[in-house]
This record gives structure tokens, C-alpha cells and sequence, in this order.
């Protein structure tokens, strides 16, 4: 399958399983955050924005990574402002499959009026900072010491992270 041909689609709660395991394993190798634990569904559902959630569905009908974006205030000022989160199944790593997914992210927040897309990653997360660059992200800082890892090898240990973002060249422009 070439990877054009990667189905993104809505994420549901019935994907909620396969997502939870890609976000554990994400959790587990601790360079992808600081939670230590998968959030319940209805406490991801809560928290991530409806119409920003999606997975990219391999050819035998499994999610193979999954986007979803929170809000990063209540403030009205900051409506346009997004966190987001990407994650790919360990197994599918290297098929450019979060690459497919920060595009239809990028497209879905534009459309929904979103103007600045954001996040915090791990210095040595390499491959995120390659896929975000590649996708207009700009690294605005690094937080130095700012949470102590829970889980994978830097449990315990103070790590920095840098705060990325893009700003849409098409939305909040006036």
C-alpha cells in the first residue's frame, strides 16, 4: 500500500482500544510524555477536541497511529490555539504514517479555524522534531527541567522540553 493510499479517518470510541495501546506504548519508551498512564476513554474523549481526533487505518483495517488536539485555554483570546498530540504503532514506524497524519491534522484545524498548532517535545525525540519541521513547525523554546519522567528510561530524572508550534498561513491572517 502506498502510504497516499493510508485511510485517516475520524476517530471513534470503537478505536479507543487500539489507540489506548499505541498511546501505552508511547508512554511506556518515554520519549513521547510525561503521563505515566493511558487516560480512560471518557477522560480522552473530555479533553480532545471532537473534530481534531483522527487515525490512519492500515489495509487490513488496523489504526496504525492516531492525532488529537486539546484546547490550551478557556480564554477566548486563545480559541485559535491548539495542542496536539501524534502517535504511530511501534510496528509501523519509518512508513511515514505520522507524516500522513499531521497533514490531515494541519487541514482539519484549518478548516476548523484553528491558527497556531503547538506542543511540547523531548529534545531526543528526533524523529518528531524531523516530522514537525518538515511540516512548518518552528521550535519557539527550551523548558528546561520543567517535569520529572515517570515511566521508560528517564524515570525520575528532570527532562527539558522543547515547545514547538505552527502558525497557519491561512487561518487568523486579519
Amino acid at each position: 500500500m502506498k502510504i497516499a493510499d493510508m485511510p485517516v479517518v475520524p476517530m471513534t470510541e470503537a478505536d479507543w482500544p487500539a489507540v489506548e495501546s499505541i498511546y501505552a506504548a508511547g508512554i511506556s519508551e518515554g520519549n513521547a510524555t510525561f503521563e505515566s498512564t493511558t487516560p480512560s476513554w471518557a477522560e480522552f474523549d473530555r479533553t480532545r477536541l471532537n473534530d481534531h481526533r483522527l487515525v490512519a487505518v492500515s489495509h487490513d483495517g488496523d489504526v496504525v497511529g492516531w492525532a488529537a488536539c486539546s484546547p490550551i485555554s478557556s480564554r477566548s483570546a486563545y480559541a485559535g490555539v491548539v495542542e496536539h498530540s501524534i502517535y504511530v504503532a511501534p510496528l509501523a514506524r519509518g512508513q511515514r504514517i505520522g507524516s500522513v497524519l499531521l497533514s490531515e491534522l494541519i487541514s482539519s484545524t484549518e478548516e476548523g479555524g484553528i491558527w497556531t498548532i503547538q506542543s511540547s517535545i523531548f529534545p531526543e525525540n528526533l524523529s518528531s522534531a524531523a516530522l514537525h519541521e518538515r511540516h512548518g513547525f518552528r521550535a519557539v523554546g527550551t523548558r528546561h527541567r520543567i517535569a520529572k519522567s515517570a515511566t521508560g528510561p528517564h524515570s525520575g530524572q528532570w527532562r527539558d522540553t522543547v515547545l514547538i508550534e505552527r502558525r497557519s498561513d491561512a487561518v487568523g491572517l486579519s
